[in-house]
This record gives structure tokens, C-alpha cells and sequence, in this order.
């Protein structure tokens, strides 16, 4: 059996990792600071990582599959530290955040990162990831680093995805606003493709973990379609929408997935890597073809919206 430590596992993605963990037959302890519970079966060691102590009740044995979520470079140092010489296996979930270049469209993991952080920083979530990145990567060829991109799916806290099947539903059939969208395209990755991939993968080194590109406007319309709005859509500008307070991306006042027009390469990455490292777990690879067509986690999308 499998025994399998994740640094964190009470949140939305690490507590999907430690559920997929435990449906492959794993024994999964969590590290997390509480107020809020382990999974089902999984067992919980409350400790802060900021403390020089945090890891004390779980560092004196060996684990088969270490897996740490933290955007805290220090925290990853910690760990590592703690803990490396007793994991067979180390996977760093990691984020297209870390790339310096949105402009290059057909990036993949070679491209330039943002200078890691350095202790004292101000905090800067791309920098900090490339940090703890860094950490990781002394362990060698046991460690997995896992680049996702925008990670959707069943009680995303964000909503970005599912804020268009929202705004058609609440419309009914009234009209819907939408940015131009020309030349933006989406990519994302389904919660569970991710959770998968990482329970069942034996690739190291680092992959991009994202699905296919879409133009925005085909997903936005199939959005529509899956919730049946009879109403029109009105688009607007992007001079208009800025000028009016409306944000890109994500956040209050914003059309979530729409951005600035000269981001070109923020969603058009190559996936060539994930989808080869998927070849070798047929879960994965069967769940990473079904969301790369996209329209199954649009009616998902979609029905979780209609609650």
C-alpha cells in the first residue's frame, strides 16, 4: 500500500489529490493548519508552517509520495528539508504563473520564468513559485513539478468558468454582456483531470498541465447553448469595458476568462508533455481527452450553475 503525505489536503485541490489518493487504494495523511477536516479516510496532523516545527510529527518516517501545494517558497524549503531524504517520490503543484512571457503564443516548459524570489521579497506569486520550483527540483529525478493552468470544475472558489453559465441562467431571456472576442482563446484543466494525473503519473521532471485551446467565443457560445438563454448577447469594446470599470480575468467587475488583448501566449501553451505523460495512466488519459473536447465540463459547468 501506498503511504502518500500531502502538505495541505483539507482545500479544494489538495483535498481532491487526497480523495483521488484514497479511491487508488493509498493511506493519506494531511499536514494542514485545521478548521477544516481531512477527507473521509484520511488521517490529519495539524501544524502551522510557519513554525520550525511543523513537520516534527511526520518527518521521523519514510513516505512512498510526498505532494505540496504551497505558493510560500519558505514553506517548500521547510519541507523539503524536512522531508526529502524520506520521500520516494515528491510532486510540486506549481502554476503557469511562473512563465515571464504571456506574448509568445506555443510556449511550453522551456520558456523564461520570472525571477524566483528571494527572502525579504514582497510576496509575488510567480516569483515564489519559481522559488519553491528551485527547492524542489535538488531532489532530483523523484520529483514531479506540475505547471497547471486555470484549474475548473465542481466548487471552484473562483468561478471563473462557471460565472458564464451563471450570468445565462440568471438572463433567462434577458440580454447577456460579452467582451469582443476576437483573437482570445481559453485553456483550461478540469479539477479531476489534474487530481488524476497526479495520483496516477510516474513522470518526473516538469509538465504543463492544461487541456487544449479554444477560441473564448466558441466556449462562451456553448455556455449559452448548455443553458438554453433565449435572450441576446451584447459585446462591447474593450476600450468600452475598461473605461466603464470593468476588469479583465477575474475579481468583482470583471467578465472572467476575457483579457487584455496583447496577452496572447497566456492561454495558447502547448499541453504535448501532459498529454504524453497521460499515455502512461489510462485514467488520465482517458478523463484528459474527455475535458480537452471541453463540452463536457461546459454541461457540467452548466448544470452545477442551475444548482
Amino acid at each position: 500500500m501506498t503511504d502518500v503525505l500531502i502538505l495541505g489536503g483539507t482545500g479544494w485541490l489538495s483535498g481532491r489529490i487526497a480523495r483521488t489518493m484514497l479511491l487508488n487504494g493509498a493511506t493519506v495523511m494531511c499536514l494542514a493548519r485545521g478548521g477544516r477536516p481531512s477527507p473521509d479516510g484520511a488521517s490529519l496532523v495539524i501544524a502551522d508552517r510557519d513554525d520550525a516545527e511543523a513537520y516534527a510529527a511526520v518527518s521521523g518516517r519514510d513516505w512512498d509520495h510526498v505532494i505540496d501545494i504551497s505558493s510560500r517558497a519558505a514553506h517548500v524549503t521547510a519541507a523539503v528539508g524536512a522531508l526529502g531524504d524520506r520521500a520516494g517520490r515528491w510532486t510540486y503543484v506549481s502554476s503557469m504563473s511562473v512563465y515571464s512571457d504571456d506574448v509568445t503564443t506555443g510556449g511550453d516548459e522551456t520558456s523564461p520564468v520570472h525571477a524566483p524570489a528571494e527572502p525579504g521579497d514582497e510576496y509575488d506569486y510567480g516569483a515564489e513559485k519559481v522559488a519553491a520550483e528551485n527547492v524542489v527540483r535538488t531532489l532530483g529525478e523523484r520529483a514531479l513539478i506540475v505547471r497547471p493552468g486555470l484549474i475548473v470544475g465542481e466548487g471552484d472558489p473562483s468561478d471563473r468558468f462557471g460565472y458564464w453559465a451563471a450570468a445565462f441562467l440568471r438572463a433567462v431571456d434577458g440580454p447577456v454582456l460579452i467582451p469582443n472576442t476576437d483573437g482570445r482563446d481559453v485553456q483550461v484543466i478540469d479539477v479531476d483531470d489534474l487530481t488524476d494525473f497526479i495520483a496516477t503519473t510516474s513522470t518526473t521532471g516538469v509538465v504543463d498541465a492544461i487541456g487544449d485551446q479554444h477560441p473564448l467565443s466558441e466556449v462562451i457560445a456553448k455556455m449559452r447553448r448548455s443553458t438554453g438563454h433565449g435572450g441576446e448577447t451584447v459585446v462591447a469594446d474593450d476600450d468600452w469595458l475598461v473605461a466603464n470599470g470593468v476588469a479583465h480575468w477575474a475579481g468583482e467587475r470583471s467578465l472572467p476568462l476575457w483579457l487584455p488583448a496583447d496577452l496572447t501566449g497566456f492561454m495558447s501553451r502547448v499541453n504535448a508533455r501532459y498529454r504524453a505523460a497521460g499515455e502512461n495512466c489510462d485514467r488520465s488519459t482517458r478523463r484528459s481527452r474527455r475535458s480537452s473536447r471541453m463540452s463536457a465540463s461546459v454541461a457540467s459547468t452548466a448544470n452545477a450553475a442551475r444548482g
